[in-house]
């Protein structure tokens, strides 16, 4: 598996794009932490989108369920293997942990 981190510059314009495509996906989302322990936040729901917000430095992980928040992210990395995309990866700003699970891996356009 590879990793990659992204730029915070990149951030809007990455979920911009993953919103376009990720149509029918299922995610898992897990919020692990030293003051929250590990917690499930959905299990296998599907996902309306994943948005980032500059203005309000906010990302937004939304299922039909659940509405997932993460406030002022400070690392995002995504994770792929040769059939796509599996998971995504942040850490706010409190050293927590949200990791974005997908049900089946995503092909994102070249470029």
């Amino acid at each position: 598996m590879t990793t990659t981190q992204l730029e915070n510059s990149q951030w809007q314009t990455y979920f911009d794009q993953l919103a376009r495509i990720s149509r029918k996906q299922q995610v898992y989302i897990e919020a692990i932490g030293l003051g929250i322990g590990s917690q499930t936040e959905s299990e296998w729901l599907p996902l309306i989108g994943i948005t980032f917000d500059p203005k309000n430095d906010l990302l937004e992980v939304a299922t039909e369920r659940v509405d997932h928040l993460v406030r002022h992210p400070t690392r995002i990395q995504v994770q792929y293997e040769a059939d796509g995309l599996h998971n995504v990866e942040v850490i706010d700003a409190e050293g927590n942990q949200q990791i974005i699970r997908l049900r089946e891996p995503l092909k994102l356009p070249e470029g």
